[in-house]
């Protein structure tokens, strides 16, 4: 997004990253070299996208003058190596548990999220509704889902242009079972990944299943058709 913006605007921004405490019009346009009314209309483009806010207000002698800062949505324009961090967890992982213990650790993980976004949506009944409702909370994280494909024959697809872990699965597509899992619990579903980006494909598009029947323990009690270890199994099947 910060490609999209202007010179002016973006010097601005940096501005206010760089100060902390804000900058008023008459800061910006004397730093800027620009009129204050074209600093008005900056700072109200960049408001209306969420990308600054007033703040506090300074004495002057006279009037008070606002003080304009970054939102956290406009500090997140700037450059954080989130993925380098999170490489660096994903390789420790891998070298303490070996990869069969990080798809598993990625399992239990997307089962825990799934659990506490189902919490949270507790009158979801239908596979569709569940589908329906997970490609809306995909498209809020960033996957750029749009409307969930209509249902077909086998189940509902779910198709995303943009994957939030793509540079790390490029490195290691095991990162995929977080999302799996993810998706398999929430909708209690079994997944098919019928196409990967990190795997050369165009979308990452994923088709809900009903899950395979459970064989009963001794006991007659059954067992729950998914749990956070079923992303193994269903890379297997």
């Amino acid at each position: 997004m910060l490609e999209l913006l202007g010179t002016r605007q973006k010097e601005l921004l940096q501005l206010l990253l760089t100060n902390k405490a804000g900058l008023t019009v008459d800061e910006l346009a004397k730093r800027l070299k620009i009129t204050r009314n074209a600093v008005r209309q900056h700072v109200a483009a960049l408001a209306n996208g969420g990308l600054l806010a007033g703040g506090a207000t300074r004495p002057s002698g006279g009037r008070p003058e606002q003080l304009y800062h970054l939102t956290d949505k406009g500090k997140e324009l700037f450059p954080r190596q989130y993925s380098w961090l999170a490489q660096l967890v994903i390789e420790s992982l891998k070298k303490e548990t070996g990869a069969n213990g990080l798809r598993d650790r990625l399992g239990a993980m997307g089962a825990r999220v799934a659990e506490q976004l189902r919490a949270q949506h507790p009158g979801l009944k239908t596979r569709q509704e569940k589908v329906q409702k997970l490609s809306e909370l995909m498209e809020q994280l960033g996957y750029n889902t749009g409307a969930h494909a209509p249902a077909s024959s086998g189940g509902p697809v779910i198709e995303a242009d943009n994957c939030v872990f793509h540079d790390l699965a490029l490195k290691d597509p095991d990162v995929c079972q977080f999302d799996l899992a993810l998706l398999a619990n929430f909708t209690d579903s079994k997944i098919d990944h019928q196409e990967c980006m990190a795997r050369g494909g165009h979308v990452c598009r994923f088709k809900f299943k009903p899950p395979s029947p459970q064989p009963s323990p001794a006991g007659g009690r059954g067992s729950r058709a998914l749990t956070p270890t079923l992303s193994r199994k269903r890379e297997r099947e």
